[in-house]
């Protein structure tokens, strides 16, 4: 999109600015520069010249006098003095044949003077508070004094503007949006057979999904104006200011009809509000009432549509999102395989790349990925491909790539003792090898013991041959007995545990709790909902709902689920000792082996 420009500056002001500039110099500049250029002497210095007949001139002002007299190198130079109460100067200068002349200071005119006292500082001084002025009312000093004046930025229908072609994996929410952009092309075909367009459609997603891609696409798609603006700039220090803008946005928007108005981040302004009335943030709900009432104050025909985006959609007040206002809520959820190979074919479009590149691995790696992720991770890929001195991007610069942000980049210079890299070794083909004999698991895709920046030293990968939706209890119970293969291997072969499976465990307590609480694979708890999901979209957090007592019962039947999974892990490696030492001693030499390097030597 192309953001319109503000008006350029008028002439006057330019030549405010050169005024005040040459004032400024003939005032402090020219003096100085001719003040550098005279000697200043004392008033004895200065007769005994003239009695030894070197001066030449004089000029007699009325507190100095300045003459030319020759300096040591002979060059005429001019001299300054004080003007002393002299009565016989004058014939003293009479007799050596001094040439000399007295300023007569004129008497300025009361009028003149009057006018250059006060009417002309007066004067620009309300011209530049008036400017001042101006500019304050146009946010240009900050906002905390934009009075009521909103900073949505407009954009307009542009060649290069985005469309829908430029969002990939949201094919959900495109199709659901359609509609709004056939409707401002053709308003008429609905308001013939008496259909309303919605007034507002409420994006909702986590955070890098495209939400705000989106909205330019639809701005896009219909060649209207669009209007962006974070829901943070209409809150303000000033009780009131916030109200103001919101009005000031809509009569914008009503102005350029038809047009797209997109406010992100909507929950900062929306947030439900204090049912007792007591310790709100009165601006906040100021601003929220006037929002409201904008809303309810035009009509879908004028051709303004208002977009929102938000990631937190628990937190918004139910008055916003009735019918009339927010009428439509348009998922945009992280992508799914096909969706996330589609986003990294569009993010590749500038980038080139070696013709054996395959985006379905890297799809398949990057499972919860958003399309933010998925951007910096072409990026990253290029990157790499710069810094090795390739002209082109290949699929170990992808892959590589995936790894710095899943764990970070590579600590090549980190010093591991022997010992240590040996039970990181043990560890992770711990993981492996447990993994790789459960029919459950997903298939190993790479083993490393290089240290990485996130803090891991080491880490398994892997990847499932397809996208997964649903998660059984056999997968559950599997992916858990595999978290656990890091610890028995290390139980197993030095007798001793160590700090390294603390992410192993954090990880098997989520799978585990989540499966008594929330996916109902308890027996003991049946079907029963023990716990909430607080906030779906950022991180996931929930919340017990139940008794002290039926939380330590709860707490009993995780530690069980764990332990069982714990034991299993045990077996399978006592039961292929063997094979975890061999592994073990291949990956210690070559310290990265991939899935198929694994598998043959299992396999052996």
């Amino acid at each position: 999109m192309k953001e319109i420009k503000p008006p350029k500056k008028s002439l006057m002001f330019y030549y405010t600015i050169v005024l005040l500039i040459m004032l400024l110099f003939n005032t402090f500049v020219v003096p100085a520069i001719m003040n550098a250029s005279i000697s200043e002497v004392d008033y004895g210095t200065f007769l005994s010249m003239v009695d030894k007949g070197s001066v030449k001139t004089v000029e007699i002002q009325e507190t100095k006098i300045l003459y030319t007299a020759p300096d040591a190198q002979g060059k005429d130079a001019v001299y300054m003095t004080g003007r002393m109460d002299d009565t016989g100067l004058v014939d003293r200068l009479y007799a050596r044949g001094v040439s000399f002349s007295k300023v007569i200071p004129q008497e300025a005119s009361p009028i003149m003077s009057f006018l250059l006292t006060w009417i002309l500082p007066i004067g620009l001084f309300l011209y530049l508070g008036q400017k001042l002025s101006g500019k304050l009312n146009q946010g240009g000093m900050g906002n905390a004094m934009s009075f009521g004046k909103s900073n949505a930025k407009v954009y307009v229908e542009a060649q290069t503007g985005k469309t829908f072609a430029d969002v990939a994996g949201q094919d959900e929410a495109k199709d659901a949006l359609r509609e709004i952009v056939d409707f401002l092309h053709d308003p008429k075909k609905y308001s013939d057979i008496g259909a309303n367009i919605p007034k507002g459609a409420l994006l909702v997603g986590p955070p890098g999904t495209g939400k705000t891609l989106l909205a330019k696409a639809v701005a896009g798609e219909s060649k209207v104006p669009f209007f962006s603006i974070s829901g943070s700039e209409f809150v303000e220090m000033f009780v009131g200011m916030g109200a103001a803008r919101v009005r000031d946005l809509f009569k914008q928007a009503q102005e350029k009809a038809p047009c797209i108005v997109f406010i992100d981040e909507i929950d900062t302004i929306g947030k439900r509000r204090d049912s007792g009335g007591i310790g709100g943030n009165d601006e906040r709900e100021q601003t929220l009432n006037q929002l409201l009432s904008e809303m309810d104050g035009f009509s879908a025909d004028k051709g303004v549509v208002i977009l929102a985006a938000t990631n937190r959609p628990e937190t918004l007040d139910k008055a916003l999102l009735r019918p009339g206002r927010f009428d439509r809520r348009i998922p945009v959820e992280l992508p799914d395989l096909a969706g996330r190979e589609a986003i990294l074919k569009v993010h590749a479009k500038k980038i080139k790349l070696d013709s054996g590149v395959d985006f379905n691995v890297i799809a398949r790696a990057t499972s919860g990925a958003s399309g933010a992720d998925l951007a910096n991770i072409i990026n990253e890929g290029a990157l790499r491909a710069v810094k090795l001195g390739r002209k082109t991007v290949i699929q170990e610069d992808l892959e590589e790539s995936v790894e710095v942000v899943i764990a970070g980049y590579q600590r090549k210079n980190a010093v591991i003792s022997m010992k240590d890299k040996l039970t990181i070794s043990y560890h992770e083909i711990g993981h492996a090898l447990v993994a790789a004999m459960q029919k459950d698991s997903a298939p190993v895709h790479k083993i490393t013991i290089i240290p990485r920046t996130s803090g891991a030293l080491g880490y398994t990968m892997q990847i499932d041959d397809v996208e997964k939706v649903l998660l059984t209890k056999e997968q559950a119970l599997d992916k858990i007995t595999t978290y656990m293969g890091g610890r028995a291997a290390e139980e197993l072969i030095f007798g001793t545990v160590t700090s390294g499976a603390s992410n192993d465990i954090e990880m098997a307590t989520k799978i585990a709790r989540a499966m008594v609480t929330r996916y109902g694979m308890s027996e003991t708890f049946d079907m029963m909902a023990l716990e909430t999901m607080v906030n779906p979209y950022l991180g996931g957090d929930t919340q017990l709902m139940v008794s002290a007592d039926t939380a330590a019962k709860v707490d009993q039947e995780i530690l069980a689920i764990i332990k069982s999974c714990h034991i299993r892990a045990k077996e399978i490696l006592e039961e292929n000792k063997q094979k975890l030492h061999d592994l073990t001693k291949f990956l210690l030499e070559k310290e990265t082996i991939t899935g198929e390097e694994f598998m043959e030597m299992l396999a052996a």
